[in-house]
Order: structure tokens, then sequence, then C-alpha cells
């Protein structure tokens, strides 16, 4: 009896025999590199095999993945690489090959058959990005012991066991894509990896692959419903659609549904702490992002002392579990994350009386495009380079297709053209941080300490994210 497939991508299908020699054999090659354990390891990739194979090489020698998104500009993967310091790089992107000795996922690999030692629970696994709302991201540092529990929480939240069948069209460097690929390859489920994202490569794949779990992301939810020939394609197979990252918009579910009787379910989770809370697979409630999972503990605090609050009262939402961050790089910004041991997310809400999590707002001033968390002082610090720029803000306003659309509040001496201002964004940083819109101010409202007024700005700017 032949070995199921793991992985399928375009035609090619892995079985996990297939991968684990690939990844045996990569493995050995960076040894040769000279990549050790407790070293760091920078992965940054498009989505494809490659990816999978060299996060699992990494971690057979005991080595951290630093993942970068390939979508980052050189700006960003210097920081990137200034804050993690890894020695060595795997990759496919010509950025990081231009800042540290690459080995290329181009480059064949000779499978092998070697066995390596299973890394320390407490060793570092995993480098990812958080955006901080003071500069540029921050690694969140995970390590071997955390990830797997994150993992056995989202497969018990999403009841997937060896039979389920899913696709992978969001980038595996984001925590989301990440925890699907290892969850499914662990729990002996079936994947198909695309290379990006396309509503008719996928839904084709719904009704060819037989898929049983789509996740979604609000661009993907909108294209969903968008989509002319929906009820054209057979989705039968499908248990459910996750809708994860970005908030729910109930009357686009509620328009897929009602086209072709498909379920929803949403969860909730952070870089931080990937799995916080999650629907009941049965009986969803989309205005809400579900109930704490097994394992992990959320309460709500006040914003004015953090001390806790009663159920229906709101707060900061703060989370505790065995599967949060182990810290962050640069270390300092780990002490303010915490308190009392309690993970605070930045996320403004309430419990009900039933147990219920529902977010109403950030405390932070993060803007959120699809999933993706956008720092304004990063793209301020950008537009702060323009010479005829005296000042700036930016913040984000709801936008339909992608949660949130990053605005630019810009003060200037003399004329400045604002698409010259789009273009040296779009020139220096990752697409989902663009501005959708530059507005033109005579000063930024701003307090006595200086804080900026977003509020003010977001009320008199907000009603649009066209520019």
């Amino acid at each position: 009896m032949s070995e199921p497939v793991a992985l399928a991508f375009d035609e090619r299908q892995y079985t996990l025999a297939e991968l684990d020699a690939l990844a045996n054999g990569m493995a050995t090659t960076l040894e040769h590199r000279g990549v050790r354990p407790g070293d760091r390891v920078a992965l940054m990739s498009s989505n494809r095999p490659e990816f999978v194979v060299a996060l699992r090489a990494i971690w057979r020698l005991g080595a951290a993945a630093v993942l970068l998104s390939p979508a980052w500009r050189e700006t960003e993967v210097e920081h990137a690489l200034a804050v993690t310091k890894p020695s060595h790089a795997v990759g496919d992107h010509p950025v990081l090959a231009g800042q540290l000795p690459m080995l290329s996922l181009d480059d064949p690999v000779t499978p092998g058959r070697r066995a390596f030692e299973s890394p320390a629970a407490d060793a570092d696994a995993l480098f990812v990005f958080s955006s901080g709302t003071t500069g540029m991201p921050k690694a969140v540092r995970h390590t071997h012991g955390g990830f797997a529990v994150a993992v056995r929480h989202w497969r018990d939240a999403l009841g997937l066991t060896s039979a389920d069948r899913m696709q992978i069209v969001t980038p595996p460097s984001h925590i989301l894509g990440l925890l699907n690929i290892v969850m499914a390859l662990n729990s002996g489920a079936w994947i198909r990896l695309h290379r990006r994202f396309d509503i008719d490569a996928m839904l084709h794949h719904i009704e060819a692959d037989r898929i049983t779990i789509e996740m979604a992301v609000a661009p993907i939810a909108l294209a969903l419903a968008a989509h002319p020939k929906l009820d054209s394609y057979d989705l039968s197979s499908l248990r459910y659609v996750m809708w994860c990252a970005t908030p729910v918009t109930q009357s686009i579910a509620e328009a897929v549904t009602a086209k072709v009787g498909v379920n929803w379910v949403t969860a909730y989770g952070t870089s931080e702490l990937p799995v916080i809370a999650c629907n009941s697979l049965e009986g969803a409630k989309l205005d809400t992002v579900g109930r704490p999972v097994p394992g992990v503990d959320v309460r709500v605090v006040s914003l004015d002392d953090g001390e806790p609050v009663g159920s229906g009262e709101i707060g900061e939402i703060a989370a505790r579990s065995d599967s949060v961050m182990s810290g962050y790089l640069p270390e300092e910004a780990t002490a303010q994350a915490f308190s009392d041991g309690w993970y605070r997310t930045g996320d403004v809400g309430y419990l009900d009386a039933d147990g219920w999590l529902r977010i109403t707002d950030r405390a932070k001033e993060m803007i959120k495009v699809r999933g993706f968390q956008v720092a304004p002082a990063e793209i301020e610090a950008v537009l702060h380079g323009h010479p005829g720029v005296d000042d700036c803000a930016v913040f984000g306003v709801d936008d339909e297709a992608n949660g949130e659309a990053v605005v630019a509040a810009v003060a200037t001496h003399g004329s400045v053209d604002p698409d010259e201002l789009v273009a040296l964004v779009s020139e220096r940083l990752a697409s989902y941080k663009q501005l959708s819109r530059v507005v033109m101010v005579p000063e930024i409202p701003r307090l006595p300490s200086g804080k900026v007024l977003r509020r003010v700005l977001k009320e008199a700017y907000g009603c649009s994210s066209d520019r």
C-alpha cells in the first residue's frame, strides 16, 4: 500500500516520507555550511514546498527559523536581520541574498535518511514579526514546546483529523499560514499549497480536491461573495469556512451562505499567542470571536488601572497560556507586553455572561490590513524622510476589502504632490503598508506631550479609503 500524499503543489505531490528525506538532505547541506544547534537561520520564501522543507531542515539541526515576509523591501529586511542577528540564510529572494550568504531554494536537494535529535522543548523554534506602535516590527520568539502547544490548540479548535483536506493561500511567513501548514502535516491531514491567492483556482480546488476546511481572511471572503459564478462550484465537501485575522463582516458571510450553503466559523489569535478563542464548530456566533479555547485563560482588565472587570464590561483583553511567546526581540519590549504573567493583547472588548468574547476596538494604534499589522510610526518615518514634509500622522480607516486602509495626514512647506508621497512609501515598504490616501493638513493635532490625536484625524478624514 503506497503512502498517502501529504502536500500538493501545482501538479507535484509529496508524501510525508519524501518531505522528510528532502528536509534531511537540506539539513545536511546547512550543517556543512556551518549551521549548529541554537543558531538562527533567516528564511525568506514565496509559497512553495521548499519553504516547508527548509523549515523542517532548520528544526532538525536544532536551529531557529527567522521568518521574513517575501513582500518586504530592503529596509524592512535590514531591520529584521539587525534585530534577530541570524548567522545563515535560506530562501528564494534577491533582497535576502543581498544581505547574507543564502542557500537558494532553487538549488537541487539530495534526499537523505539521516536521523536527527529532536530539539529541546525550551529551545527557540521561530521568530515571526509583529509590529509595534513606536517603530519597526518586533521579532516574536516562540520555543518548540510553546509552538507545539499552539499547534495542538488550533487542531483541537478546528476539530481537524487526518481525514481533513485543506489548502493554503496565505503567506507561510505569517502566523496563520505557518500554523496551518505545521498543524496539517503533524496531524496527517492533506494540504494543497498555492503560489498566491486566486479566487478561481481556490474554488476549483475546493471542488476538485474535495477540500473540507477553507481559511478566509477578509479579501478572500469578499472575493467569494462577489464571485459571479460561485454557485456553479460544488462546495459540498466543506465542513466550514474559517474567517481569521480580520473582523467578520456578517453581511458578506451571510451572502456566501445564501448562495452555496457553507457554514462559517471565526477565531482569534495573535502572533504572540497564536490561538486565543474560537467559535464552536456548530452554532457559531459570527458577532463574536468565540470562547477561549481549552488551555488558554482570558480575562478583561480595566483600561484605567489594569484590574479585572466583570462580564459585559469593556476593557483590554489579556490572555495566558503555555503557547504564549517567550518574548520579543529587542528584549526590552517584552516587559510591557505582560502584566502579572498575562499577555496584553492591546485589543479592547468584553466577555459576556456565557463566556463569548467580543472585540470592540484596539488599545494600540496598529492598523490591520488583510490580517497584517501595520505600525503608523514605520510609515511616518518614511514620510518624514521627504524634504517637503514638516509633520505627518498615519491612521487606519475602515475598508471592506482589507479590514482597514492606511491614510496619511501630512503638513508640508511648499508644494508637495500627494502621489509623490504614495510612491515614496511604495518604494520603501511592503505592499500591505501602502497608502490608500494622503490628505494635506495645515498642522497635525497633538497633545501637549506631543502625542498625535489620531482620533481627531479619523473623525475628520476617515470617511473614505479612496485617494
